[in-house]
């Protein structure tokens, strides 16, 4: 029988400091060739999109894949969490707030390894679901002593601030733009669906990190040409991922594309480097095989997209502490036969 966990289990059961050191722990085996990571497939008919991610880890001895649809009527997210060496099918997670925590925990691990050490301000764009998770996951890894915030939906700005404030300890600002809420922050987070870039490269400061997190699709884009040149470091959860995926950073490949050539270290004539061709991965910053932050003036760039593997982190650590703790219930009842 598989252990069938609700969005209620979940929010006992997933914090996101722990998700934090689990999604970590995730990239440093995937680092390490002992985890394995797939890109997000989509499969779509009129008005509906199915999406499925998958993962596995050799250290947990467990497969994920978290599938979900998405209509005009919203989104419906499961995963399913199996045993390695068995094959047994352990749980049934619904995954609606999971997402949420483990897309927060991956800017939270990526911040912690790039931000500067003395990075204290946060500017968050948009005001959604996401944007919560990545202001708490940044709290967590950071001491901050101010957050700006800014959304087009001036009530729910207002309201986003009052419960980020709350839940993160550190003053919340509603800000009348972008712009406003960007210049000077240390941290920047993107979190919208925006198809427009709503950051610019104008109004990031030397040293700046930003997290882009809304975008998930090719024909979506959060940051201008101008904010993706001016990063001296571009970061991404999967590359190959992101090459099928990444609306900002094919945009502007695309322009570097159409650039023709430029000098690029090699000399006049040298092809220009677009962003995915300079582009790492997380992994490779958490294992070890790139330094990271090169210096204090440094702005880095990460590109989430959202992984199967830092799925199967969130719900291998609330699969563990739902049996510690017998939260959830089992399934199929007695008599019902095989899933």
């Amino acid at each position: 029988m598989a252990l069938y966990l609700t969005e209620q289990d979940v929010g006992r059961l997933l914090t996101m400091e722990a998700c934090v050191e689990a999604v970590e722990q995730a990239f440093r085996q995937w680092a390490d060739g002992r985890a394995d990571n797939r890109p997000r497939a989509r499969a779509t008919v009129r008005g509906a999109v199915l999406h499925a991610l998958a993962a596995g880890s050799d250290v947990w001895g467990r497969l994920a894949a978290k599938v979900y649809a998405t209509t005009r009527q919203g989104a419906r997210f499961v995963v399913l969490l199996f045993d390695g060496q068995s094959s047994d099918l352990l749980a049934i997670i619904e995954a609606d707030r999971l997402g949420q925590t483990r897309t927060g925990a991956a800017s939270g691990v990526a911040t912690r390894r790039l931000a500067r050490r003395d990075a204290r301000s946060l500017a968050v764009i948009g005001t959604g679901w996401q944007a919560r998770s990545q202001a708490k996951a940044i709290s967590t890894v950071r001491q901050l002593e101010r957050i700006n915030a800014f959304g087009r939906d001036h009530d729910r700005l207002l309201e986003f601030c009052r419960e980020t404030e709350a839940a993160c300890g550190v003053k919340v600002t509603a800000c009348a733009s972008a712009e406003e809420a960007a210049r000077g922050a240390d941290i920047i987070v993107t979190a919208t669906s925006s198809t427009q870039p709503v950051l610019r490269g104008a109004w990031l400061s030397p040293g700046a990190h930003v997290n882009a997190i809304g975008g998930n699709r090719a024909d979506r884009r959060e940051l201008d040409d101008a904010a993706i040149a001016r990063a001296g470091l571009i970061v991404v959860d999967s590359i190959e991922q992101a090459r099928l995926e990444a609306g900002d950073l094919l945009a502007a490949d695309a322009g570097a594309a159409a650039g023709g050539t430029a000098p690029a270290g090699g000399g006049a004539g040298a092809p220009r480097p677009g962003p995915l061709d300079r582009a790492v991965e997380l992994k490779d910053i958490v294992g070890g095989a790139h330094p990271g932050r090169r210096s204090e003036a440094e702005i880095i760039l990460f590109k989430s997209l959202g992984i199967g593997l830092e799925d199967l982190a969130a719900a291998s650590l609330v699969y563990d502490r739902a049996i510690e703790s017998g939260a959830g219930r089992q399934v199929p009842p007695e008599g019902r036969g095989a899933i």
